[in-house]
């Protein structure tokens, strides 16, 4: 059964809080309004004696200013400062192939969920909510690795019932920042990178107390139209010496994201999407202490869970009478970590590492129907899909000089360890008499526990080289291994496809790169590179075992072998986040792609009668995907603002000659904003091409018209409470009808407009830094 969250026990707290904390901001703003600076007869003297000791009248009658020291400590805090214009190489993080979005601007644009950053932010990077998940540069799925705090995250599906998802099991007001990397790129970051890393940030201390605050605050308020939820979050963080600290929690409360569709009613006619509602909320908690000398320990502890329940009208008709879906995405998570800084980053060891963690993901799926055809009656799943993880990571970067080059080696590693588990248990009237019963199974694990091992080794050498370091060249390489271990279960055994325990499934993968990077100008760096990256075949891609003798059957091949790639950029980087500009060219060439088809029972290996067919994980031999993708802002004269992003992919199955469903049209975003000091607006528009190279070109299903939308947001900050921030968006204004095209599954009985998005709608937020 689903767990529900006690939603009304986190409203009443995320109420109060965000009470306390207005109070707070403004009794701030009010001692800030009526206090005056009384100096000290001390301080006053000392001004007064600076001022007549260091002034000299020249010639002409003016006076001559000496300089004046200010000496003073520095703040422990800034020896690990983010950046979003620095350098993260030795992380993983090369500038010229990583974007970082801050808070400021999820903030300023309204960005709430990874939908909202899609549109607003960054055209390279889609969501997919027909599978829940990241799409990048044409991949999704778990061929995009997404992190947390540097914690891998889990797409995960379970291959027969329709429950996949975990890499969105985050509340977006929980982030401080957000690293993409777009690159192909294994050498690093290891399996699953194979579009590139979306590295989410949570919510540091440091992100709140700023200015050498002590104590401060972060409350939101937002209601969204498109979905008629309330967002409510609210982050308290402190500093005691050198010791800082943040709790921050989130609420939501809301229903169905509506469409375009027009046809209400039941069954597979219905275009309108079916009524839900939905229950999230989460909790982080952070600890961090530096010590001198560039050291910082924390700990961290994370805690996720969405519950939605939908009465899915489009499944009511011949078969059931009424149909009803609930599901729920957990997440929890306890890490570690040290981190070291040199304060020259030209020391011996310039910086290092450290991380050990544990996560637990959980999916699960409920349905409740009433069945008008044998077996008649109550007809009742709950399917549940688990993977637990627990590991350790790691990286070091020394320094040395060979001449007139210098390196900076990074040695770095992986290990950990998953275990995934799946069970659908289950009530209905069947019997052995009922021919349909044997098309419905119950009460069993779809595949055995799955043990995985895995482990990875880092070593890259940035070399610089020339006046200042105007050149570099990175080579460096990953040496991965895996391994899968199906585990004996009575609920396995109990599956009617059940064909002993399959075998052990193992593999290893080098993963190489050469970067290189010319700065050819102060602020303009050329550079080029060669990557190969790869995937581990899932669980469930291994060990699925669904179906029945007399019926069907869809099952995982052991045998599978990792994704991989290798793949070519070049391309240009210009500025920094205030002023700046970016161009990539890629090409990516992959093989072994892992894809379920059709098959036969002699084929696939295996024994039995399956009149209804046989379905079998297998490897596609060779796919390409190359494009381009370009983004430009500009900050002028203090108040306005413009920015752009736009990113063309064409991929195709080499082999059989078809385009990729998962490969988005060209698609742009331009945005302009003006601000003064206490109020600011913005206008931007997104925009797509038309969408007509889709896998089956006979079918109008995937095919989707191009489109032009504006989104209108404003905000104000009253004069008498600076702190606050007040703000109010109209998107798609001019409620146009449209598509994201990677929404539409590939096969579907539903009317197309069933997956329109949004008209026109309105979002308002009320914000309080403090």
């Amino acid at each position: 059964m689903l767990i529900r969250t006690p939603g009304s026990i986190w409203l009443h707290i995320m109420m109060a809080s965000t009470f306390f904390s207005f109070l707070a901001a403004h009794a701030q703003a009010q001692a800030s309004a009526t206090s005056t600076v009384q100096p000290t007869k001390n301080h006053s003297s000392t001004a007064k004696q600076a001022v007549s000791s260091s002034t000299q009248p020249s010639e002409k009658g003016t006076i001559n200013l000496g300089p004046v020291k200010v000496q003073g400590k520095a703040d422990i805090r800034d020896s690990m400062k983010i950046n979003p214009d620095s350098d993260y190489s030795s992380v993983g993080k090369p500038r010229v192939l990583t974007t970082t979005t801050t808070m400021k601007t999820f903030q300023e644009r309204m960005v709430d969920n990874l939908s909202d950053y899609a549109r607003r932010v960054d055209a390279a990077v889609n969501y997919n909510t027909n599978n829940f998940s990241i799409n990048m540069r044409g991949l999704d799925q778990n061929r995009l690795l997404t992190t947390i705090d540097g914690v891998r995250t889990v797409w995960a599906n379970d291959g027969a019932r329709g429950v996949e998802g975990g890499v969105a099991a985050f509340d977006f007001n929980s982030l401080g920042a957000m690293d993409i990397v777009k690159s192909a790129d294994s050498s690093f970051f290891g399996t699953g990178s194979l579009g590139g890393v979306v590295a989410l940030r949570t919510l540091d201390p440091e992100d709140i107390l700023k200015n050498g605050k002590k104590f401060g605050g972060l409350s939101k308020l937002t209601y969204d139209g498109s979905s008629e939820s309330a967002y409510l979050n609210q982050a308290l963080a402190g500093r005691y010496k050198n010791t800082v600290f943040l709790i921050q929690g989130g609420y939501q409360n809301g229903s169905e994201i509506w469409n375009m569709g027009k046809k209400s009613g039941v069954g597979t006619t219905r275009s309108k999407k079916n009524p839900d509602s939905y229950e999230q909320g989460n909790f982080l908690g952070k600890i961090r202490h530096y010590f001198a000398g560039g050291h910082r320990v924390g700990l961290t502890g994370e805690w996720f869970d969405r519950n939605s329940d939908e009465d899915t009208l489009t499944s009511v008709g011949s078969t059931y009478s009424r149909y009803r879906t609930r599901e729920e995405n957990k997440r929890s998570r306890v890490s570690a970590n040290y981190d070291y800084k040199a304060t020259s980053p030209t020391a011996l060891f310039s910086e290092g590492h450290f991380l050990a963690y544990w996560q637990q993901m959980d999916m699960i799926t409920n349905t409740t129907s009433n069945r008008r055809t044998a077996p008649i009656g109550e007809y009742n799943r709950d399917s549940d899909l688990a993977v637990q993880s627990y590991g350790v990571t790691g990286s070091a970067t020394a320094n040395l000089f060979t001449g007139p080059v210098h390196h900076a080696i990074t040695f770095g590693g992986e290990a950990y360890m998953t275990d995934t588990s799946q069970y659908a248990a289950g009530h209905d009237n069947c019997s052995a008499s009922i021919y349909a019963c044997s098309f419905l199974h119950v009460n069993q694990s779809d595949m055995p526990k799955v043990h995985g091992n895995d482990l990875g080794a880092i070593v890259q050498d940035r070399m610089g080289m020339g006046r200042n370091e105007w050149f570099h060249i990175t080579p460096g390489f990953r040496f991965d291994w895996y391994e899968r271990n199906p585990q004996a279960t009575a609920t396995y055994a109990s599956n009617a496809a059940y064909m002993g325990l399959p075998a052990r499934s193992s593999g290893s993968h080098y993963s190489p790169k050469v970067l290189a990077e010319a700065r050819v100008l102060r602020n303009l760096t050329l550079y080029g590179q060669y990557s190969e990256a790869f995937r581990a075949p899932s669980a469930t891609e291994l060990y699925l075992t669904y179906g029945g003798n007399g019926s069907y059957v869809n099952i995982g091949n052991a045998g599978l072998k990792p994704e991989t790639s290798r793949g070519w950029e070049v391309g240009a980087r210009y500025g920094n986040s205030e002023k700046g500009a970016t161009i990539s060219f890629y090409d990516n060439y992959y093989r072994n792609f892992i894809d379920n088809i059709t098959t036969t029972a002699a084929a696939a290996g295996i024994g039995g009668y399956y009149p209804m067919g046989v379905f079998e994980y297998v490897n596609r031999q060779h796919v390409r995907i190359y494009g381009v993708e370009a983004s430009a802002n500009w900050t002028f004269e203090k108040h306005w603002q413009v920015w752009s992003s736009f990113a063309y992919a064409n991929g195709r199955d080499t082999d059989e000659k078809v385009h990729l469903n998962s490969v988005a049209p060209f698609r742009g975003i331009i945005g302009f904003g003006y601000k003064q000091t206490n109020w600011g607006a913005s206008l931007s528009s997104t925009f797509a091409a038309a969408r007509d190279k889709v896998q089956d070109p006979t079918s109008n299903k995937n095919k989707t018209p191009g489109y032009v939308i504006f989104d209108l947001t404003g905000w104000y900050s009253p004069s008498f409470m600076k702190k606050l921030r007040l703000q109010a968006g109209m998107y798609n204004v001019f409620n146009k009808t449209y598509y994201n095209s990677l929404d539409i599954p590939d096969s579907s009985s539903l009317p197309k407009a069933y997956y329109t998005q949004p008209g026109r709608t309105f979002k308002v937020t009320a914000l309080i830094n403090f």
